[in-house]
């Protein structure tokens, strides 16, 4: 009894450190976006993906960005807040900024459109900052030709402690924002943010790892998700433009100061304490929707790399009842980390089998309506058992990785 007591604890922590996107819209399927993926599982960071360094921002001061202070080890990607030995003055913008402390920032090196986009992470213990967010890096031009805006979008924005400070609030949940910068023709700068959407939690951002995720629908909305947890939505400032956020943006993962008093700078003594001074990232995903029958042209899928579902097939309902026909429709999604058959068995009440049927199901998290064909007419108000069992390709009949059953009753 204690060996399946243990198990099921096993398979239940293992189901709390994974995270699948939200389900996908009908008819379409999440994919894996390598260039927006890292399980930070080397020795280095990847510099096909990312750079160690902000490209157009010196950090906010006193917090100056430094590829120092970024390293990828023990399977995070880990960026160190740390206090200079010295004042650090450059000149930047069209003055001197004088820096006293050290921050990290790891940009993508390309820009995404649309797409859901999430991490793990663990907070520094610290009031310097653990974000995850977007933007367009660049000014774009306005509806009205004399004007410009650049775009910004933040799943997680928070830092690992509280304290004395109007941002104490900070330090708990998640935080998510989104900014439509604007220069308007009297070249006035306007920060036009949507309302900001928050997760209460009473939990310290550093006292463990936090799943956070955010899903980019279109140019009017995003959507966002803390621990998988259920969503909350948004949509994007648009006084200005119907589609407001209408660029690709790049992913940051950055580690600053924030405006003081709002939040208090941190302290010489926490920037000196390695149990508190490093914010981890434990992977970041990203996906994009594609057609759920479109197959993918790449080597190998990375969800397999990865392991990264728990593969199944989950039916709407228990219980459906269809309109009597040659055709039924079954609305129906699953998860695969590679490409799998999908054998559907139609039984009647005394167990004999009436039709059975495979798909081929491509890797992903898909949500899709199966046809199935019926030879002959079934019997109204019947009880039938549809079985649909995903399945290794080429596998034989015992290798099922996982089924689902669902009672069809047909009507006129």
């Amino acid at each position: 009894m204690k060996k399946y007591i243990l198990a099921a604890l096993l398979i239940s922590f293992v189901n709390a450190l994974q995270a699948d996107p939200p389900k996908p819209p009908m008819g379409k399927r999440w994919v894996m976006n390598t260039d927006f993926s890292d399980e930070f599982n080397g020795t280095s960071l990847d510099t096909e993906k990312w750079l160690d360094h902000h490209p157009s921002w010196k950090g906010r001061v006193p917090g100056l960005f430094l590829p120092s202070q970024v390293s990828v080890a023990d399977g995070y990607l880990q960026i160190r807040g740390e206090k200079m030995d010295k004042d650090t003055v450059i000149h930047a913008y069209g003055k001197d900024l004088t820096y006293n402390i050290k921050g990290g920032a790891v940009v993508s090196k390309k820009s995404v459109f649309l797409g859901y986009y999430e991490c793990r992470a663990k907070a520094a213990a610290t009031t310097m900052s653990t974000t995850f967010w977007f933007s367009s890096g660049k000014g774009f031009d306005g509806p009205n030709d004399c004007d410009k805006y650049g775009l910004e979008w933040d799943i997680q924005e928070c830092i690992g402690r509280n304290g004395d400070f109007d941002g104490s609030y900070f330090a708990n949940g998640m935080h998510s924002n989104s900014h439509y910068w604007y220069t308007d023709c009297d070249k006035k700068r306007h920060d036009h943010r949507a309302s900001q959407v928050k997760f209460n939690d009473k939990e310290l951002a550093s006292a463990d790892f936090h799943v956070y995720g955010g899903w980019w629908h279109d140019e009017t909305r995003a959507s966002y998700y803390y621990d998988n947890g259920e969503p909350k939505y948004q949509k994007f400032y648009n006084k200005v433009s119907d589609k407001p956020f209408d660029q690709p943006m790049f992913m940051r993962l950055v580690c600053e100061t924030y405006p003081f008093p709002w939040i208090s700078l941190p302290t010489d003594e926490e920037l000196a304490d390695t149990t508190k001074n490093v914010v981890r990232y434990d992977w970041v995903r990203g996906y994009e929707l594609v057609n759920a029958d479109k197959e993918i042209n790449q080597p190998t899928a990375p969800e397999a790399d990865i392991h990264l579902y728990y593969e199944d097939v989950m039916f709407e309902s228990t219980e459906l009842q269809l309109t009597q026909g040659k055709t039924i429709s079954i609305p129906m999604s699953y998860k695969a980390n590679d490409k799998r058959t999908i054998q559907f068995t139609l039984k009647d009440a005394e167990g004999k089998k009436v039709m059975s049927t495979t798909f081929n199901a491509f890797a992903g998290y898909a949500n899709k309506s199966f046809q199935l064909q019926l030879d002959k007419k079934l019997n109204i108000g019947s009880e039938y058992k549809l079985t649909a069992a995903i399945k290794p390709i080429g596998g034989d009949n015992k290798s099922v990785i996982n089924e689902s059953t669902l009672i069809v009753t047909f009507k006129k």
